[in-house]
């Protein structure tokens, strides 16, 4: 009989210690011989660091990849996804198609973005064309909304540039360093107030690329009224849904956290606009995340002793358009509510499960590709192995919901729902 599992973390959650526990794991210190490692961002860093001179052997494996930050830095997702447009232009593929405003009609999924102060210049130009829009600042490195503020005149970049202690942004100082976004005013409501979906996606290897969609994410939803208005530009409580911000709002529900379930969004789609446009914006959620993975798969140190449970966090537009907005390395595992703590607890369950077959002694050479059986939650979203073969004109097909079988585009395959299309 094989040992037990040996784990260790540094992120004291009782979602995570207690799917440990259930396994019969043994918890060991870092310094001991371990073989499941759950760590933050900073000690990821630190394990992978040259200086370090860390060797994982074969029966270790950890929650991140070395580089993460190419997709879960704002600054890097938007710069690589602008690379990866520009190479299938390049290469002529039709999914790099404009329209006649020189628009991506398939890979327009990113709001407009700069990068502060690098791109000042550009911005400048940009905002110049249409002065009554409105941007939203947010710093590179941060989290659970800090340091993000919106903005409608130029004389406030300018404001916080001198508050911020640089004296021009021609020179690049050692300033942090911001993106600054176009902001989606037009958002979808519901009972008037703005949300956002947070989504949970498993990447178990990016080459050959293999991702897993969580059936149980969720809305989250801001405690006051949206209004366009810019008089309430400052109130963060109309405009950012992160969940440290409106836990401090006067109208925070703490029973329901200001939640809904993805389920419960698309049953309120289905009855208000219709089957159809529902399952399509599902299908178009779907595509950006594949894209946004394919975007940084290049770059990504595809590590065989890493897997990642990323929090992707999309806004849907009144005209049911979705708009990637950021990528997660470390989703909060923080529980607001008991259907909180429940779902989280769930999503561990099932990320360890694909992650560490059968709770045993991992062996980071398995081929990372687990029975159906086993994947709980999760629905596989794209297997690269499996969609080789299947050309650009199929995947562009699929994108403008000519189906390729049930619901467009996925097809079965050895019993499993495989977005086939997608290559």
């Amino acid at each position: 009989m094989a040992g037990k599992v040996k784990w260790v973390t540094d992120i004291e959650k009782s979602v995570l210690i207690n799917n440990f526990e259930k396994r019969g794991w043994v918890q060991v210190t870092e310094n001991e011989d371990w073989n499941f490692y759950w760590m933050s961002v900073q000690t990821i860093r630190n394990v992978f660091s040259v200086e370090a001179g860390y060797r994982l052997s074969d029966d270790q494996i950890v929650n991140h990849f070395p580089n993460h930050y190419e997709l879960t830095r704002k600054d890097l997702m938007v710069k690589n996804i602008k690379r990866y447009r520009k190479e299938l232009e390049k290469e002529g593929s039709p999914l790099a198609e404009k329209d006649e405003n020189g628009k991506y009609l398939y890979l327009d999924f990113v709001p407009v973005t700069y990068m502060l102060p690098a791109d000042y210049n550009l911005f400048v130009e940009e905002f110049r064309k249409s002065p009554s829009s409105t941007w939203i600042m947010k710093p590179c490195g941060k989290a659970q909304g800090k340091g993000i503020f919106l903005i409608n005149k130029l004389s406030q970049i300018k404001k916080w540039s001198r508050d911020s202690k640089t004296s021009s942004f021609v020179t690049q100082s050692t300033k942090e360093a911001y993106v600054i976004s176009l902001y989606i005013n037009n958002p979808l409501l519901i009972g008037g107030r703005k949300f956002d979906l947070r989504l949970y996606v498993l990447v178990s290897t990016y080459r050959p690329l293999r991702c897993y969609m969580y059936k149980l994410g969720f809305c989250r939803f801001c405690t006051v009224k949206y209004t366009p208005s810019t008089s309430e530009l400052d109130n963060m409580f109309v405009h950012l849904t992160n969940v440290a911000i409106q836990k401090h709002g006067e109208d925070y529900n703490h029973i329901h956290g200001g939640k809904w379930t993805v389920n419960n969004l698309r049953l309120y789609l289905e009855s208000t606009r219709g089957k159809e446009v529902t399952g399509k914006l599902f299908d178009e959620i779907h595509w950006i995340i594949v894209q946004s993975l394919k975007a940084v798969a290049p770059v990504m140190n595809n590590d065989k002793h890493c897997f990642e449970c990323y929090g992707y966090d999309i806004i849907i537009d009144d005209k049911l358009k979705p708009w990637l907005i950021e990528v997660n390395a470390s989703p909060s595992l923080t529980s607001s509510t008991a259907n909180d703590r429940i779902l989280k607890y769930n999503l561990i369950n099932d990320t360890l499960n694909i992650a560490v077959p059968n709770g045993e002694i991992p062996d980071c050479k398995w081929n990372k590709s687990p029975p159906k059986e086993v994947l709980g939650n999760y629905e596989i979203l794209y297997d690269e192995e499996l969609a080789q073969g299947d050309g650009a004109d199929r995947e562009l097909r699929s994108r403008q919901g000519q189906s390729l079988g049930p619901r467009g585009g996925r097809s079965r395959d050895s019993g499993r729902t495989i977005l086939t299309t997608w290559k």
